[in-house]
C-alpha cells in the first residue's frame, strides 16, 4: 500500500488539521460530504454496528480525521469512554473512537472506531 500525504494550507496558516493523508487502495471508503480519504476495506472488522444515524462499521484505523474530547457515553452495550471522530476536510462528525470499554466482554473495541454507514461512501463504487 502506498500512502502519500497532501498539505493544505489555509489562509496561510498550516496545522496538523490541514494534512491529509490520501490513501492509494482500490477499495476505500471516502466522506460522503467532502470525498476525503478516510479508510480502506482492508481495516474493516464488522458491519454489525449500530451508529447514532443507524447501520455502522467498525475499523481497526482510520485516516484524516480530528478526535474530539472523551466523553463517558450510554451505548447498546453499556457504558464507554468514546471521542467522537470528525472529517479533517469538512468537520463533519462521521463516528467515534472508542478510549476504553468498562466491561471485560467489550475491550476488543478498545482503540477501534465506528463509522456511520451514512457518512462514508465507496470510492469508485466497487
Amino acid at each position: 500500500m502506498f500512502r502519500q500525504t497532501f498539505l493544505f494550507k489555509k489562509n496561510n496558516m498550516v496545522s496538523n488539521k490541514e494534512y491529509q493523508t490520501f490513501l492509494d487502495s482500490e477499495r476505500i471508503y471516502t466522506c460522503s460530504k467532502c470525498h476525503t480519504h478516510l479508510v480502506e476495506h482492508k481495516e474493516l472488522i464488522s458491519k454489525a454496528f449500530q451508529g447514532r444515524l443507524g447501520r455502522a462499521y467498525l475499523f481497526n484505523a482510520v485516516e484524516n480525521v480530528c478526535l474530539g474530547q472523551k466523553e463517558d457515553r450510554t451505548l447498546i452495550t453499556g457504558v464507554h469512554t468514546v471521542k467522537d471522530i470528525s472529517c479533517i476536510g469538512c468537520n463533519t462528525v462521521i463516528g467515534w473512537k472508542y478510549v476504553h470499554a468498562f466491561q471485560e466482554d467489550q475491550k476488543y473495541k478498545e482503540n477501534k472506531y465506528i463509522v456511520e454507514k451514512a457518512m462514508i461512501l465507496k470510492e469508485n463504487n466497487w
